[in-house]
């Protein structure tokens, strides 16, 4: 090869290799670009529950807080409540928080002001007070969880609320204890992640659910933006492995949408007819008489 043309060869090598170190920085900066995407996916991704932890609560209807009405004679939350729901077929969903001196009961405001008209929260009071509380001047209590267990009586299955506060680990703990004790198929959700991670690594044997709802709702109830963002989206998945999502009624944002693709089961809470039952795998119902189970739709 002659001497020119030998350079003019070196030439279109040396002037393409700035070509080269282009196309690797190209190729770094979409190795990159695509990790940043994975990474919320993985974030979302939950388990997938087994057929026999889900079957006991696919497509059933749940009366929400029990089977009470809009009158007050059977108030939420109350043992008249569980005991009409489960004569009638329904699964329960109901709400489990301490008492000062530890005691699990079900109720679910954090104070006793809408149901009880008495300005204290829940927390600062001992059973022996709050047992002595009438639900909407009824003759209902504030009753124990053992003793919603127990009227239950494992006649239908349970979505229990873990209510989130101070004391989540205490919780958690004397909830899976009493659970131990009772001889019915119970699962919990909270809207709290701890909570739901917590019963993933202690209690593994029993369907978890994330409840969450729209970003505008969690800053209604006085959660910073980031918060709500995070906590809307269930982006916090990686951590609590939620089997099943129970999210508000109404539109999905995309997050959601894709942790359901990946497995979760679709619980749907609060419904007031029957067309909530369309794109869920089980339905949180309240003031009206749905079927006790439907074929999925």
């Amino acid at each position: 090869m002659k001497l020119q043309n030998f350079r003019r060869v070196y030439r279109t090598v040396d002037n393409a290799r700035p070509l080269g170190q282009t196309a690797k920085a190209a190729l770094a900066g979409t190795a990159v670009l695509c990790a940043a995407g994975a990474l919320p996916i993985l974030l979302l991704r939950p388990a997938v529950p087994s057929q026999r932890k889900s079957a006991p609560f696919r497509w059933r209807n749940f009366a929400h807080r029990g089977l009470h009405d809009r009158s007050g004679l059977v108030p939420e939350n109350s043992l008249a409540a569980f005991r009409a729901a489960a004569e009638a077929g329904y699964g329960i969903e109901l709400d489990v928080q301490l008492s000062r001196d530890g005691q699990v009961v079900v109720f679910h405001d954090a104070d006793l002001r809408r149901l009880c008209g008495v300005d204290q929260r829940v927390d600062a009071l001992n059973w022996t007070e709050l047992r002595g509380m009438r639900l909407q001047g009824s003759d209902a209590h504030i009753p124990l969880f053992s003793e919603a267990l127990q009227a239950v009586d494992g006649r239908v299955p349970l979505i229990v609320e873990l209510k989130p506060g101070s004391r989540d680990r205490e919780l958690c703990e004397k909830t899976r204890a009493l659970l131990d004790r009772y001889n019915g198929d119970v699962c919990v959700e909270s809207f709290s992640p701890k909570i739901v991670s917590w019963f993933r690594f202690h209690a593994p044997e029993l369907l978890r659910g994330q409840l969450s709802m729209p970003r505008w709702r969690f800053r209604q109830e006085g959660f910073s933006p980031v918060q709500s963002i995070v906590l809307s989206g269930t982006f916090l998945n990686f951590l609590a492995k939620p089997e099943f999502i129970a999210y508000s009624l109404g539109p999905r944002p995309l997050p959601v949408r894709i942790a359901q693709r990946f497995g979760a089961l679709r619980f749907g809470w609060t419904a007031h007819s029957p067309a909530a039952e369309r794109g869920h795998d089980a339905v949180i119902f309240e003031y009206y008489r749905p079927r006790t189970r439907y074929i999925p739709r």
